[in-house]
């Protein structure tokens, strides 16, 4: 498929991926896999924005707002990107694209489900293809970390994220810097792991401010 650019294409790519059912219609496993609930993908694209942010897929809170990291996580998010909430929703300055556009539902213990396998093949490189000027990829999880960094990335998320400065000195653009999910479960991971919040935060911050304001 042909890429678009510019907001007149990336209107129609937003009406194309507002109407997709493909997790519903036509799931990969077979009919018995298919989304138990009504999608509603979640996505912000942007044809001004130099930071995307790559995140995992919607919880139930954000599939019920319809808005992007609109829970605790994104709370801390914003948090770790030192920006406030009408900054962080502005398109001008955050294209927002996780690796599933739609809330995946809940496993046996309750935890959200891994981002739905029918999606970033469908959207993936047309959502991207579509936003040329994007500088900075911030690969928040495993997932967008996979996709986003291949071979590069390392076998853990942890020594993916500690090798940090490797995203980010890769030549011709975008930059990738991954992070670990901000769920408030990660708690721990940042605790035992105090190179995060002083050695990545500021040069994350020091890129926000550079690219986004």
């Amino acid at each position: 498929m042909t890429a678009v650019s510019g907001e007149d294409g990336l209107d129609g790519l937003r009406a194309e991926i507002s109407a997709c059912r493909i997790c519903r219609d036509a799931p990969l496993r077979g009919i018995a896999d298919r989304l138990p609930h009504e999608p509603r993908p979640v996505a912000v694209l942007s044809a001004r924005a130099r930071v995307l942010i790559a995140g995992q897929a919607p919880g139930l809170r954000v599939h019920e707002s319809g808005l992007p990291f609109d829970d605790a996580s994104g709370d801390r998010l914003r948090q770790w990107l030192d920006v406030d909430r009408p900054t962080f929703y502005d398109r001008d300055r955050f294209a927002i694209v996780p690796m599933g556009f739609c809330f995946p539902g809940y496993d046996a213990k309750g935890s959200d489900l891994p981002p739905r396998r029918e999606c970033a093949p469908a959207w993936r490189e047309r959502a991207i293809s579509a936003m040329p000027q994007i500088e900075l990829v911030l690969a928040v999880g495993s997932y967008a970390q996979a996709w986003h960094m291949g071979a590069s990335r390392r076998e853990s998320m942890t020594e993916t994220v500690r090798n940090w400065r490797d995203g980010l000195a890769k030549q011709g653009r975008p930059a990738v810097l991954p992070l670990p999910h901000p769920s408030w479960r990660n708690t721990g991971w940042i605790r035992r792991n105090g190179w995060f919040e002083e050695e990545l935060l500021p040069e994350l911050r020091r890129r926000i401010k550079m690219l986004a304001f």
